[in-house]
């Protein structure tokens, strides 16, 4: 599951105190209607637990902030008493399983809470299909705050990475002042640039009668304990490890699309045939926000090569690859991994 946007009110009343609330959430960035959540949560706790969502994930549009920048925001915005009140804990996507997400939850409280079977209260609500997380969780009671003017970090974060800067009236003076520090590095240099060639991007679609939806190909080809990746040349996330794919062509089915980008990406030095006798799987992968450049589903075909005692194919990077590589499934870093390739990965490796 992926981490949803932090929920900024609720519907159920209660009056309970507890010993621990949880609010959920990914604060890119965080805003004055998450301020008021944890102001209310404050009331209604002993301690407040801030679950980071999207943690360990390379710097992107949709998470452009560390979990540390994130919990200077947090923390900063807050005085010593009720600071040391407030508990902030990084989690982990765990996109196309919820079981393993609700399994990253329960270890996240619990290493705040040390028992999960203390007095523990969600805080949120369901203001759309990203917060249904509420109903995973019926032991935990849900808690009612106000909206607070309905604000959402996704205008925020874009029009910051666009150049803009937040007002006082959306964000607090620890959350602009993380923004004007990043603001200063080649990191957010990089995002910037990124941001205008994505809204440049869509710019493209603006006058079609209905939204674009997008359908690719990628492949995950494994032999021997490796997975065969590239390294993306072009933006978006350029420089990061991508599976192998791309954009289907009109008049050829996805399995052939996902033949074609691998042997154009990675220049693969197997028979056409063996590598059309090798696929053992397919699923297709379609969260709403995989993609910045707009609503694109891919279809993911899993390929298992025999061993080969004269050691793995070789391989060369080509058209939207600088490079392709083996690299052992051991290895597999998240932080260095473009958009959902590493969920796409886990759920058809079996990781």
């Amino acid at each position: 599951m992926n981490a949803v946007s932090a929920p900024t009110s609720t519907t159920t009343n209660d009056n309970n105190h507890y010993d621990f609330l949880v609010f959920i959430g990914r604060f890119q960035p965080f805003h004055m209607g998450h301020k008021a959540v944890i102001d209310e949560a404050l009331k209604r706790a002993d301690k407040v637990i801030i679950l980071l969502g999207s943690a360990n994930l390379p710097r992107s549009l949709r998470n452009p902030f560390s979990v540390s920048e994130r919990e200077q925001m947090i923390q900063g915005a807050y005085d010593k008493d009720d600071a040391e009140r407030i508990y902030c804990v990084g989690l982990d996507d765990a996109l196309y399983n919820d079981t393993r997400w609700l399994q990253y939850v329960q270890s996240a409280v619990k290493s705040v809470t040390g028992d999960l079977h203390a007095n523990i209260g969600l805080i949120g609500h369901s203001k759309d299909s990203s917060s249904y997380y509420l109903s995973l969780f019926p032991n935990w009671a849900s808690v009612s705050v106000p909206n607070y003017k309905n604000l959402s970090a996704t205008p925020i974060r874009d029009g910051f990475l666009l150049g803009a800067t937040p007002t006082p009236e959306r964000t607090p003076n620890s959350t602009r002042q993380v923004l004007d520090d990043f603001k200063q590095t080649a990191e957010y240099k990089k995002l910037h640039e990124e941001a205008w060639f994505v809204d440049n991007y869509k710019k493209q679609w603006e006058n079609t009668p209905y939204p674009p939806t997008f359908m690719t190909a990628d492949a995950v080809v494994v032999q021997s304990g490796h997975i065969l990746l590239v390294e993306r040349r072009s933006m978006p996330g350029q420089g990061l490890w991508a599976l192998p794919g791309g954009f289907i062509n009109p008049k050829e089915t996805l399995f052939d699309a996902c033949i074609r980008e691998l042997r154009e990406e990675t220049r693969l030095k197997v028979p056409e045939p063996v590598l059309r006798g090798s696929r053992h799987s397919q699923h297709t992968f379609d969260d709403p926000y995989r993609s910045a450049r707009g609503r694109t589903i891919t279809q993911a075909f899993y390929f298992q090569l025999k061993n080969d005692p004269n050691g793995l194919p070789k391989v060369k990077g080509g058209d939207d690859a600088s490079r392709a590589f083996w690299l052992p499934l051991a290895e597999l870093d998240p932080k260095m991994i473009f958009e959902d390739h590493y969920a796409i990965i886990c759920k058809m490796v079996g990781l």
